[in-house]
């Protein structure tokens, strides 16, 4: 079903842009971004929330903190 919309030419231009770099044609661009505000995809952040699982947002963070060592490197432990 046709549907025409409105749109300031500013952001008119910024959806072009944003679809030629997607190598996207406007009208797939805006199609795939109404699919994602209604939530029939999941987007990037959804997507790491589910593989998440079972932690919470505070659990995460505390598993990070926990694990922060292992990102350090001590020079000495690599001669």
């Amino acid at each position: 079903m046709p549907l025409s919309l409105r749109i300031p030419s500013k952001k008119e231009g910024m959806i072009k842009s944003a679809a030629v770099k997607a190598k996207k044609t406007k009208s797939a661009f805006i199609l795939e971004a109404v699919d994602e505000k209604l939530g029939l995809v999941k987007n990037r952040e959804k997507v790491i929330r589910g593989l998440a699982g079972w932690l919470s947002h505070a659990e995460a963070e505390e598993l990070r903190k926990a694990t922060e060592v292992f990102n350090q490197v001590i020079e000495g432990d690599w001669d």
